[in-house]
């Protein structure tokens, strides 16, 4: 019997093919340069026969997924998300296999803490359910491996900036949370336009443990200045939200920090959510934004309407904090006022209602919100005659019950 369990724990500590070629990568990847991750990525996927190796990045503009340049990496084009393989994938987090004359081509989304950075896609000769289960967790190494990296160079970022960006721009894209957050009971997705010249809006959100935490704000003005006050009020609101104050204290925080750094008439308008993930308690304080829309089963079923209250730096009272009780699989969209005000090709304001108009075509039971919230962008914007004259931003939430 001794002998038996023995051998037993001996067979236990054995490596399978797949636990070496994922050994593999995590014991280089400490001391591994950014620029070789792809490399390494390939040469383990060569085990198990897969060649034309890509690793595929969303833009900032969200519109094309652009090949990782690297040694061993497939060369190529920028990818459509609308109407490619890839992009399908992308879009659905799901894989998508495409049959070639010469093999199967694979692409496997590169998720990440339920953000998708991008997909990884491999031809292979022939595809069974064992090089499927390694290729997932390979792509899931790979997601938080990036990540990681992704602390200490400039090599994804610009990969992903296809277009010259404004100073504006680069400060608030690095003071973003991920795009988009996919957990078992809540996911999040945002939207900023113009991409590349985005200067006073910015989001922010965290999870912590069943509470979602979220805000939404629009510094005024436009270029650097406009950056530098979004700075100032995403770090006041972090550092409220993580001494855990309540929601009216948060607006105060923030509202104190831009009146003592800026001039009197200089102002933010802000909006700030708290969630309560295990019952759906929805709580908010709106400070000049518009009202977010309260979304039931695909459709705009209210404006959340609440107090008056004075945009950040103005010095207004502790604010009165709204509270609605979500359904499960609601969706709360936050928007800011350049997603309405835009005129439209020349005519009058976009207006709330044709915003209402458009999530009823796109919101649809099939689809997650970070498909819906970049559609609903785009569309918006293409709808705008492709102008974006201010700051465009949208973030949709998700409470899943």
């Amino acid at each position: 019997m001794t002998v038996g369990r023995h051998e037993d724990r001996d067979n236990d500590r054995s490596e399978s093919f797949g636990e070496t070629l994922l050994g593999e990568l995590l014991d280089r990847v400490h001391e591994l340069p950014p620029e070789q991750v792809g490399q390494v990525v390939a040469d383990v996927l060569a085990r198990i026969g897969g060649r034309d190796v890509q690793v595929l990045l969303q833009d900032y503009g969200q519109q094309t997924l652009v090949p990782l340049p690297g040694e061993g990496l497939k060369a190529g084009e920028p990818l459509p998300i609308d109407g490619s393989a890839a992009g399908r994938c992308f879009l659905t987090s799901r894989p998508v296999e495409v049959t070639l004359a010469d093999g199967v081509r694979l692409h496997v989304p590169l998720l990440d803490g339920g953000d998708q950075a991008g997909v990884l896609a491999v031809t292979l000769d022939t595809v069974d359910d064992d090089d499927r289960r390694i290729l997932r967790r390979i792509t899931g190494l790979m997601a938080d491996i990036m990540q990681t990296k992704n602390g200490y160079t400039d090599l994804f970022f610009r990969t992903r900036r296809r277009e010259p960006m404004s100073v504006a721009a680069e400060i608030q894209w690095s003071l973003l949370p991920p795009l988009a957050m996919t957990m078992p009971r809540v996911a999040v997705a945002g939207v900023m336009e113009p991409a590349y010249d985005v200067a006073g809006d910015s989001f922010d959100y965290a999870l912590n443990g069943d509470t979602l935490h979220l805000a939404m704000i629009d510094a005024m003005g436009h270029g650097l200045d406009a950056a530098t006050m979004a700075t100032v009020t995403i770090g006041a609101y972090r550092h409220a939200r993580r001494i855990s104050v309540e929601l009216s204290e948060i607006y105060l925080f923030m509202d104190r920090a831009v009146a003592e750094q800026f001039a009197p008439d200089h102002f933010v308008t802000a909006q700030m959510l708290r969630l309560d993930t295990d019952t759906g308690r929805l709580q908010w304080v709106n400070a000049g934004h518009p009202a977010p829309m309260l979304i039931r089963e695909h459709r705009v079923l209210r404006r959340l309407n609440s107090p008056t209250t004075l945009p950040v730096g103005f010095g207004g009272a502790q604010p009165q904090v709204s509270e609605v009780t979500l359904d499960p699989g609601d969706r709360i969209l936050c928007f800011t006022d350049g997603l309405v005000e835009e005129h439209q090709s020349g005519q009058e304001q976009f207006g709330e209602d044709q915003l209402i108009d458009w999530v009823h075509q796109l919101d649809r039971a099939d689809r997650g919100v970070r498909a819906v919230a970049r559609d609903l962008s785009h569309t918006l914007r293409r709808a705008r005659g492709e102008t974006t004259t201010d700051d465009a931003t949208l973030v949709l939430v998700e409470w899943r019950g």
